[in-house]
């Protein structure tokens, strides 16, 4: 196996200084402090918030973990020591030489112009984690959120049962806080709700959101020369879940359980 070139030292790091990976670390700890510590004992009480504190905690735990491995973990370099293989169809009618990294390149890796690098399996670049959503990271990323869904969720249905159970008028400082939290969660849930419908769909279907917005090329074009257009790397539905999440179902809510990725050069591809 090829073994991918270095990062430079600390550039996982210096990811995490950035304002929007700031304002995601301020959201949640806002979603969740509001949560935990104002509607929660609110609404069940000292004895029934016990439970529901173990609850969201974990989910948010959840997300905030998978949130930082997306932003410290790299997506993927190609190697130094990568060379096509010619002899592989798929790749001869891919690019295989990047014109900006003056180098070859396997199939599905893409030139970013922000990180100015080519990123195996790339799907994009995600400002929010500061960092390309690829090959490496794409678990933790999607990991991040399913669990910040669940969590917002979670905390909307708590916020609903609290107004409910209220019976008095709030003043100023209230009224700011419970219709900011509201505007934030539900804005949030359409948001990550939406995006985690359509990368279940990309998954389903192997394929990346560059890979998605090809296709719909290729199937117009297949469509007009009366043929049937295949992805190349759909492979099942079930394959291609494992390929992403992992093989071991007890592992797949996991972020960091990624020991099952290779170099991220070669994939299986569809045979009729």
């Amino acid at each position: 196996m090829v073994k991918s070139m270095e990062p430079a030292k600390g550039e996982g790091i210096r990811r995490l200084f950035s304002i929007q990976v700031f304002t995601a670390i301020t959201l949640m700890t806002f979603v969740y402090s509001v949560t935990v510590f104002v509607f929660l004992f609110d609404t069940f009480g000292p004895d029934g918030s016990v439970l529901h504190t173990v609850l969201f905690t974990f989910f948010g735990g959840m997300s905030f973990i998978s949130f930082i491995a997306a932003v410290l973990i790299d997506p993927g370099r190609v190697p130094d020591s990568f060379y096509t293989e010619i002899e592989d169809p798929v790749i001869q009618k891919s690019k295989k030489y990047c014109d900006r990294c003056l180098t070859h390149k396997p199939s599905r890796a893409h030139h970013c112009r922000v990180c100015k690098r080519c990123i195996l399996k790339m799907d994009h670049h995600c400002g929010w984690i500061n960092n390309c959503v690829g090959y490496r990271n794409y678990k933790p990323f999607i990991i991040f959120v399913l669990y910040a869904t669940i969590s917002l969720i979670y905390s909307l249905v708590i916020f609903v049962l609290n107004l409910n159970q209220i019976d008095r008028s709030f003043d100023r400082s209230q009224t700011i806080l419970y219709v900011s939290f509201c505007s934030i969660d539900v804005l949030l849930i359409i948001i990550l709700g939406t995006l985690l419908g359509w990368h279940i769909y990309l998954i389903s279907r192997n394929l990346t959101t560059i890979e998605y917005r090809g296709e719909v090329r290729a199937i117009w074009l297949a469509k007009k020369s009366g043929e049937k257009y295949k992805h190349p790397y759909n492979v099942g539905v079930w394959k291609n879940i494992t390929m992403v999440l992992g093989s071991s179902m007890l592992k797949w809510f996991w972020p960091l359980a990624v020991d099952h990725l290779k170099d991220g050069t070669e994939f299986s591809i569809y045979h009729d």
